[in-house]
């Protein structure tokens, strides 16, 4: 405990919800049938999904003994806990105006942060002291970007194999046209550059300020 960080704890309290809704679930699933059966067994395989997901980083980084940046941890723990916790159990994707935006806000972030880790992963630490923080921070923003497009592309392809409405391009049974179809889709791209555009601002004025700022983003060998 001496030595917890504070994704520590928050990776506790997050999981123990998560367990707690999964109860909650199974109960439900117990007590109904039909209709409202299938949705709570939907619902708890995405419970249990997102507990493997939330779990996933730390089982690699324990089989590749390194130790996970915290700061990156933390924005991953509070991204799952917004999108399945938050999003999925407690319909937040309905109930909270522009949830979904600040989902994709978040995920950009995490994904900036995750370009500065893989950048000095990838380069020698000498080096790395050498680089210009424009040149991180330009990588860290086109990267998360990058995924947040690659994102769109599995939206746009699963809802035409699938059938689905990710994208939102259709309100109930009314299929959009033109400018309203593409509102969804470019609300989207736009909040991963805002998030993007904001870590790298902070990387940008941490780096230029003390090179080894970045050592908070560094994955370490244990």
């Amino acid at each position: 405990m001496k030595n917890w960080h504070f994704s520590d704890y928050l990776l506790v309290f997050v999981l123990a919800s998560m367990i707690i809704s999964l109860g909650l679930t199974v109960k439900a699933i117990l007590a109904t049938s039909g209709a409202a059966r299938e949705q709570e067994l939907f619902l708890l395989l995405e419970i249990i999904l997102g507990i493997v997901i939330l779990l996933l980083p730390r089982g690699v980084a324990w089989l590749g003994h390194f130790e996970l940046p915290a700061i990156l941890y933390t924005l991953f723990i509070v991204f799952i806990y917004g999108a399945v916790y938050l999003g999925t159990i407690y319909h937040f994707y309905s109930l909270v105006p522009l949830w979904d935006k600040l989902l994709h806000v978040g995920s950009a972030m995490l994904l900036g942060c995750l370009g500065y880790a893989l950048f000095g992963l990838f380069t020698p630490k000498k080096q790395l002291r050498q680089l210009s923080p424009f040149m991180l921070s330009l990588f860290a923003f086109t990267f998360g970007l990058a995924l947040g497009v690659f994102w769109e592309f599995y939206e746009f392809t699963f809802d035409g194999l699938l059938g689905l409405n990710m994208q939102r391009f259709m309100v109930g049974n009314t299929l959009l046209h033109g400018r309203a179809a593409l509102m969804d889709t470019m609300g989207d791209l736009f909040a991963d550059a805002l998030g993007a555009l904001i870590i790298v601002i902070i990387g940008y004025c941490g780096i230029k300020r003390n090179p080894r700022w970045l050592d908070k983003f560094l994955f370490r060998k244990k």
